[in-house]
């Protein structure tokens, strides 16, 4: 593995992701340059704006340090999952149309691209397990989970030797809408909250993501497909509870129900659980464990993931 110096790219800043990426590689070595882009500012589904982009950011960095490796890191997505079932000519667009842009322009100028997946391009219904892993089938059942599986195909087509496909599940951050900001809103609002326990997955601070995205980057990872969350598994439910905890409220507040009792134009996985045996494998550093995660998300980030009163 090396440690080169890196000249990142990141697309989707303003995001909660991206903007993670733009804080964490900021103090970290040995990035030279770095950079993020809004999507007023590059819009990936834009032929044009994606080669020149790439292409201006490549001439740029190589003119100054020939040998930086640059690498973009695609957190630009389109992520309304029910509006994605009436819309999703857009989300493919924004999820598949993007990307294979981003993979043709880092070809052409030999550069890298961390993109960023999904759990719903999984069934999702393994109740019980075994955690997905990289190389099981998929077979999304949503609009959504269609199109970022489109875009992880068209990226490991044009950029089998230089790009990394990471897949993962309920992020939250500071930045954004985020279902630990809403549990957060309605603890203030109601006296009791409802909420699904018949789903599970790996809650994901959007900070513990970037880091691990950047240690990608940075240790020049194998090429291929990754899954990378926080570390332990709950539902809905039990992850509601925890948020309540760190709000200083009763958990018993958090009153479980089904599905069935929140019906939505997008089927939701019933299992979201994604192995970590690739993102082992390759030595990168071990995720933190999802409840951890949310009590130092909390401890540093408190004040933005609590509503304002």
């Amino acid at each position: 593995m090396t440690r080169d110096t890196l000249a990142l790219l990141v697309t989707g800043m303003g995001g909660q992701l991206a903007s993670d990426v733009v804080d964490v590689a900021r103090p970290l070595g040995p990035t030279l340059f770095l950079k993020g882009l809004t999507s007023r500012e590059l819009d990936i589904t834009d032929p044009g704006a994606v080669k020149h982009a790439v292409a201006a950011w490549s001439d740029m960095v190589r003119a100054d340090s020939p040998d930086c490796r640059v690498v973009v890191v695609n957190a630009a997505a389109y992520t309304a999952v029910d509006a994605a079932e009436a819309d999703e000519d857009r989300a493919y667009a924004v999820n598949a149309t993007g990307p294979a842009l981003l993979a043709s322009a880092c070809a052409a100028h030999g550069a890298q691209l961390v993109h960023v997946s999904t759990d719903y391009v999984f069934p999702g219904d393994r109740v019980g397990g075994p955690p997905y892993d990289v190389d099981d089938e998929t077979g999304p059942r949503s609009a959504y989970g269609r199109t970022k599986l489109a875009g992880e195909l068209a990226v490991r087509e044009l950029l089998p030797d230089a790009s990394w496909v990471v897949r993962t599940a309920w992020v939250y951050g500071a930045t954004g809408a985020n279902f630990v900001k809403t549990m957060a809103r309605l603890e203030a609002e109601r006296e009791t909250v409802s909420v699904v326990d018949d789903q599970a997955g790996s809650p994901t601070w959007s900070r513990d993501l970037a880091r691990g995205l950047w240690a990608l980057a940075m240790e020049d990872a194998p090429p291929g497909t990754y899954h990378c969350t926080n570390r332990g598994a709950t539902t809905w439910h039990g992850f509601t509870q925890a948020i309540f905890e760190e709000l200083g409220a009763d958990p018993a507040r958090v009153l479980p129900t089904d599905s069935a009792s929140f019906a939505r134009p997008a089927p939701r996985p019933a299992y979201s659980v994604l192995s970590s045996r690739a993102w082992d494998a390759a030595g990168l550093p071990r995720m933190p464990e999802w409840r951890a995660a949310l009590a130092e998300a909390f401890r540093l980030y408190g004040s933005a993931l609590r509503p304002r009163g």
